[in-house]
């Protein structure tokens, strides 16, 4: 399948071509600014400490994106396909709402299911 042409990075001003919403430039600047300005401060200490360690275990032991994986076995487990593979470890209730890192409160998702989610959510949706 062909892919979509590029486009001009939505940065007013910006002529550069991109596949994405930002040229890499612009998406570092884009970022940094919903660091600095709309996400809640306290968020970075959240994620700091043991998290890149149980983040690690819990790809570890789900390799596969839950919400594809359980409408994989639901289709009847077609044999020449497979999930996709696990990229983010979502928050089920957030922390910044009281969730904590216990397994029970954490899901494994692909990159499309947690976009979706957070799209949802009315988060910031953007790629990392």
């Amino acid at each position: 399948m062909p892919r979509r042409p590029k486009h001009p990075c939505r940065f007013p001003g910006c002529p550069e071509l991109t596949d994405k919403k930002y040229c890499p430039e612009h998406t570092r600047i884009m970022n940094a600014r919903y660091e600095k300005y709309k996400r809640e401060p306290g968020s970075r200490r959240r994620y700091k400490g043991s998290w890149p360690e149980i983040r690690a275990a819990y790809i570890a032991a789900h390799p596969f994106c839950e919400i594809c994986y359980q409408k994989w076995l639901d289709a009847g487990c077609p044999p020449t396909m497979v999930p996709p593979r696990t990229e983010h470890v979502h928050h089920r209730l957030p922390l910044a709402e009281g969730g904590t890192h216990a397994a029970g409160n954490l899901q494994a998702l692909c990159k499309s299911c947690h976009s979706r989610l957070h799209a949802e959510r009315g988060d910031m949706w953007h790629d990392r």
